[in-house]
């Protein structure tokens, strides 16, 4: 679980120019928050972790603690400590060389059982879940980002980007546009070499719909924890390539009015102890299941949209006929839909798509829920109803919460998430998140004088 000696002397031995390393924390809004030590220091941190403030897992997006639920100022603010997770230590190809990073796990100083408020380890709660039905889930998660100017206008707004080859600023999108690709070429591959580098498998890159942005995807693990961290993972090796390419990378939802939005896109299938697909439909009850894991993430779409769309900024995703999903509808090869069953060459490909999520949401956290609604329609054996045909985001959803206000006010009547995710984590979320609307709230935007002064 935790990296050995033998480990780091390996990668020492391979790469005897780093001299740096950082300990990397995946905060409760998904960011890499850490600190940089020497790379003498990581025998030690090997035998005992690090130390590291225990609450920063608990700051919002800013960085700024609410104290939730004493965590904080008023229990002294203590520190935990960061152990280096295996299979995590990398190179950090943007530094030339000179610096690696490790993945932690924060644990208790005093104890060393892992705090139950870090991300992972709600995670790994809901993965336990699957065990007594004999199944393990499989899954990738996309990411879709924009490439924008590392400067901003003068009132703070991202600027589109110039592409590289001919130094023309962007002004619309050609989704899967290979012609774009091209134009972006050196900075693309940029990000697939960084991201191989440091073992995150990816594999396809599309243009998508607005200007600058791209997808990049992931292969699929049978490991949830895996496969959220190397999410995590490639944002930060994204957006830091950017960087050294004179560039800034983004995956705030919706940076442009008018434009496409960012998402986060979950595939999921399940296999049995076999390694087979239980959703193949040559399985006598393979729609069956199927249908039941829709059911259960229809059952909770509501429930859980704040952990799906974090922030205010993320709810301008939800239009209609934005190819975000506005209702809970389920549909093959539809992407109107919540529930996308996507087309595939076999039975033994046969997954869902779920399409909920902004692109700067929490992989962990989106993971988990995804994963409780999917076994909820399982053990409840939940009923989907008849897969949509055509737009399905024409009309909103009234049931669906599509503000953050509201979102936040329906994780806390949620009845099927407190079982898996943890009532007392849940309501931990809900203290930061609506500390963080709280201080957005503070500001007064230029719009409201213009409107109302």
């Amino acid at each position: 679980m935790y990296l050995t000696a033998d480990d780091l002397t390996a990668f020492r031995q391979a790469h005897p120019q780093a001299d740096t390393l950082d300990a990397i924390v995946i905060d409760l809004c998904g960011n890499a928050i850490g600190k940089r030590l020497p790379i003498s220091q990581a025998e030690s941190m090997i035998k005992g972790g690090t130390p590291i403030c225990a609450a920063m897992q608990l700051v919002d997006v800013m960085g700024n603690t609410a104290d939730p639920m004493g965590h904080g100022f008023s229990n002294g603010d203590p520190d935990g400590m960061a152990r280096p997770l295996a299979g995590t230590l990398q190179p950090v190809p943007w530094s030339g060389g000179k610096r690696a990073q490790v993945l932690c796990e924060l644990t208790d100083a005093e104890t060393g059982a892992p705090f139950w408020y870090d991300p992972r380890r709600v995670l790994s709660k809901v993965c336990t879940e699957f065990e007594a039905l004999g199944v393990r889930p499989v899954l990738a998660l996309e990411l879709e980002f924009y490439l924008i100017d590392k400067h901003r206008d003068e009132n703070g707004r991202p600027i589109p980007c110039a592409a590289p080859t001919h130094g023309r600023r962007e002004t619309q999108g050609q989704v899967l546009s290979l012609a774009k690709l091209d134009e972006f070429e050196h900075i693309i591959e940029a990000m697939q070499d960084t991201a191989r580098a440091q073992g995150l498998p990816v594999t396809t890159v599309i243009s998508e719909y607005g200007a600058g942005q791209f997808e990049i995807n992931l292969e699929h693990q049978d490991d949830p924890l895996m496969a959220a961290d190397h999410a995590a993972l490639l944002r930060r090796a994204v957006q830091a390539t950017a960087r050294a390419q004179g560039y800034d990378a983004t995956f705030m939802s919706k940076p442009f009015p008018g434009e496409s939005g960012n998402g986060l896109h979950l595939h999921l299938s399940l296999v049995d102890e076999n390694g087979l697909n239980v959703f193949d439909p040559a399985r006598a009850d393979g729609e069956a299941l199927l249908g039941h894991a829709v059911a259960g993430l229809q059952a909770t779409l509501h429930e859980a949209m704040a952990i799906f769309a974090p922030n205010l900024n993320t709810y301008r995703r939800f239009r209609p006929d934005e190819f975000t999903p506005v209702t809970r509808d389920w549909g093959e090869n539809n992407r109107s839909v919540a529930i996308r069953l996507p087309p595939c060459h076999s039975g033994a490909a046969r997954r869902l798509e779920h399409r909920a999520s902004g692109a700067e949401a929490n992989p962990y956290l989106v993971t988990a829920a995804v994963l409780a609604g999917v076994h909820h329609g399982l053990t409840q054996k939940l009923d989907p109803g008849d897969k949509h045909t055509g737009n399905a985001g024409a009309e909103v959803d009234e049931s669906l919460p599509l503000t953050l206000w509201a979102a936040l006010d329906e994780l806390t009547r949620a009845e099927v998430l407190p079982a898996y995710l943890g009532a007392d984590y849940l309501e931990m979320y809900h203290a930061v998140k609506s500390a963080e609307f709280t201080d957005f709230m503070d500001e007064i935007s230029p719009r409201e004088y213009r409107w109302y002064l």
